[in-house]
């Protein structure tokens, strides 16, 4: 349980010791509001005592400051406008006073999450709060228990109810077939001798008016028990419709929601136990309330009494089947989702689940459940009612499935685990589309009998709700999300990085974040069209920071050593106060996937240099510590830590390579011929653009072997970046030299 929810719960000393640890140092209502948030940020992990920790630190705090903002803006109404003036308050006054030392917010934060914990396990061992504090939930789940409690009374009411009716309609039966007695006696009086008959019929006149009369009162009383018990069902149901919303369109929509957020990075989305628990409640008591009806129609059936019950029944009747409908059909869904994108003869996997099965015991009679794939169109027709069921789009392999029950469990089930898609039928494409737009979705449904009636279930998501334009807002949040699930890291995106993705979007030099929050992002801009001047998308660039960082950077940008987010001349504008040798690392804006070094160095030609970017390709051959590591005259990562410090352990250790079958192993190093002569490389002219290790049992003890000599040309273009193009012809005659014998080429040191 989150410690804010318990630390709620605190009373007395405690709670005052805990309202004491805020102030204008960390206001408590940051606290309050950003509660999640805090709590899932790794304070603990930072060095309070290593400096180099400020840039983790001054991330944290830009985290913080956009959380606030993103929970300012959502405010609306009278009282969320007093609100958002009061959290943009404190997002300015946190900035101020963190920004020049963001370690100091570290320590606050770790300070008053280390004493809450504190006095929350001290209230713990308390008997006084052992119970709430165990029982403490959400606001909005304890409503939910609360509206269940409520269900309960209702329903046991209106069983009471039923029960009274059917006592009083049992004796009203009874004396009813006594006033048919009467009648008949009367009848026969006249069969009497006119004596007995005037001794006899004001007797039987005065039991028959009586009888009449108590007979007219009673089938009164039914009348008004029978409206007011048709009456409080109608309020049981209101209530039970009401408690269906909130867990249907609310809870479980939300879980919905997470779980398409779990397929693009997202957390995952939680279990379905919960939310089973709640849902078999509500078939329990729309079950009970159901038979209820039924026994109030069959006692009418019983006893027609004239009047407005008849027409009662037939509505409460409607909105229970309209109830467990929705009931059934929302709660029948993809517990376990197929991928996003299918490839023809791939074998792919999908759970389907019915949240009520066991409770309305369908499970009885197993029903099958079908997979069947259908078009963007076909979808929206169906929604519409509109017949294309026996129509498809494909055909999929293994799509049939009996739902099983696990009685452990509760949970009625389809496992597809075998599904395979053997044929796809795609439409003409319109314009601009390309076949990855072209969208398809694969539709689970399942016939099987609730209460008599014979109804088809699908899933209520639905498909291809895909708007237009999205607010840019709206898309940092899923970029950042799948960022940090692709790249699988806990550093995030920070505003820095969202500013910049937000130029190279809209091609614009607006120097705010908040400056692009009301624009909106189409899908062309986002991967149909070009970027400026480039030949490919944003989504292709972004990717392939993704792909590039998650393969073989991923500790690096963990580690801070990589700015990444930012063009050329922004990274000279951030070593220009810097010593020669300070250098930083950057996304390259020509290169998908690409990497690139940007240092200082200052001599008669420049003052900065640009090393031509690395890709996956690259990094395949030979990592980038082990490149950086060849460097010597880079020796402070940006902004002012040593190289060493960050990379070393990184390194791959060199090991001597020893001769087998007349071959030395040779040794690759990252070389800028125009730093060779003046940073001691070995490289010179005569010297090769490969090392190689020494092998004494070979050679003389020579360090290195003259293979190629160097190429006059520079391999860093005039504006100091490397040309690979320029050094391939070098990279091809190393080679072919490798491949052939030693012996051909060198003279051992005993034939010398």
């Amino acid at each position: 349980m989150a410690v804010w929810i318990q630390a709620q719960q605190l009373q007395g000393d405690a709670l005052r010791q805990m309202q004491a640890l805020y102030g204008q140092h960390f206001p408590i209502e940051v606290r309050h509001y950003l509660s999640q948030w805090i709590e899932a940020q790794p304070w603990d992990s930072i060095d309070l005592d290593n400096p180099q920790e400020g840039v983790r630190a001054a991330q944290l705090l830009d985290g913080l400051i956009q959380e606030l903002q993103k929970k300012a803006d959502h405010q609306v109404g009278e009282d969320g406008f007093l609100l958002k003036i009061k959290l943009g308050h404190y997002s300015t006054q946190l900035q101020n006073t963190y920004k020049h030392c963001p370690l100091e917010l570290v320590r606050c934060i770790r300070h008053i999450l280390y004493h809450e914990q504190r006095l929350v396990r001290e209230a713990r061992n308390s008997p006084l709060l052992a119970s709430s504090m165990a029982d403490a939930v959400t606001q909005k789940h304890l409503q939910i228990n609360q509206t269940f409690d409520e269900l309960r009374m209702f329903t046991q009411d209106t069983e009471n109810q039923l029960k009274k009716l059917q006592q009083h309609q049992e004796y009203f039966i009874i004396q009813y077939q006594e006033s048919l007695h009467l009648q008949a006696q009367f009848s026969q009086l006249s069969q009497l001798s006119p004596q007995e008959r005037i001794v006899r019929e004001p007797t039987l006149q005065q039991k028959k008016s009586s009888l009449e009369a108590w007979l007219h009162r009673e089938a009164q009383t039914l009348q008004q028990y029978r409206v007011e018990l048709a009456e409080k069902h109608q309020q049981t149901l209101a209530l039970l419709r009401k408690q269906q919303t909130i867990i249907l369109d609310d809870e479980l929509i939300q879980w919905k929601r997470r779980q398409q957020l779990a397929g693009n990075g997202g957390p995952p989305e939680g279990p379905l136990d919960g939310l089973q628990a709640w849902c078999e409640k509500l078939a329990e008591f729309i079950c009970q309330n159901r038979q209820q009806v039924r026994r109030a129609e069959h006692l009418y059936q019983q006893l027609p009494i004239p009047g407005p019950i008849e027409e009662l029944l037939s509505d409460v009747n409607g909105t229970v089947t309209d109830i467990i409908s929705a009931l059934v059909t929302s709660t029948f869904i993809i517990e376990k989702q197929p991928p996003q994108v299918l490839k023809t003869q791939t074998k792919f996997a999908a759970t389907v689940r019915l949240l009520v099965g066991g409770k309305l015991n369908v499970h009885m009679n197993p029903p099958q459940v079908k997979a069947t794939i259908i078009s963007e169109q076909q979808a929206k027709a169906l929604l519409k009612n509109e017949s294309t069921r026996n129509e498809s789009s494909g055909d999929i392999l293994n799509n049939s499935c009996v739902m099983e029950y696990h009685q452990a469990t509760g949970t009625l089930s389809a496992h597809f685990r075998n599904m395979s898609l053997k044929r796809i039928k795609r439409s003409d494409r319109r314009g601009a589309e390309s076949v990855t737009e072209e969208k398809f979705t694969i539709l689970f449904e399942s016939h099987f009998s609730v209460g008599g009636n014979e109804l088809v279930f699908q899933p209520g998501r639905v498909p291809f709700a895909v708007p237009d334009k999205v607010m840019w807002s709206q898309l940092c949040e899923a970029l950042n999300m799948k960022f940090k699930s692709e790249v699988q890291s806990s550093r995030g995106l920070t505003k820095e990085n969202l500013l910049f993705l937000a130029q190279k979007l809209f091609n614009s030099s607006m120097n705010h974040l908040e400056d692009y929050n009301n624009m909106t992002v189409s899908w062309a801009q986002f991967n149909r069209e070009n970027l400026p001047g480039r030949n490919y998308t944003f989504w292709q660039w972004f990717d392939g920071v993704m792909e590039v960082l998650k393969k073989h950077l991923k500790p690096h940008w963990n580690d801070g050593a990589i700015l990444g987010f930012i063009n050329k001349q922004q990274a000279h504008d951030l070593l220009i106060s810097k010593p020669d040798g300070t250098f930083l690392l950057r996304f390259s804006d020509s290169e998908i996937g690409g990497i690139t070094v940007a240092w200082k160095f200052e001599n008669a030609e420049r003052m900065f240099w640009n090393l031509m970017p690395f890709t996956t390709r690259d990094f395949s051959i030979r990592s980038l510590a082990d490149r950086l590591g060849d460097l010597p005259y880079l020796t402070f990562v940006y902004p002012d830590r040593p190289k060493e410090d960050v990379f070393s352990k990184y390194y791959m250790p060199i090991t001597s390579a020893k001769a087998i079958d007349g071959y030395v192993k040779p040794q690759i190093k990252q070389v800028v011929p125009e730093f060779a002569a003046s940073s001691g490389d070995s490289i010179g002219v005569g010297t090769s653009y490969m090392e190689q290790a020494s092998s004494p049992a070979v050679c003389p003890p020579a360090p290195h072997y003259n293979m190629y000599t160097q190429n006059p040309d520079s391999v860093l273009d005039p504006e100091g970046e490397f040309d690979l193009d320029d050094s391939m012809d070098v990279a091809r005659h190393v080679e072919e030299l490798l491949r052939r014998p030693i012996d051909n080429q060198w003279i051992s040191h005993n034939q010398s």
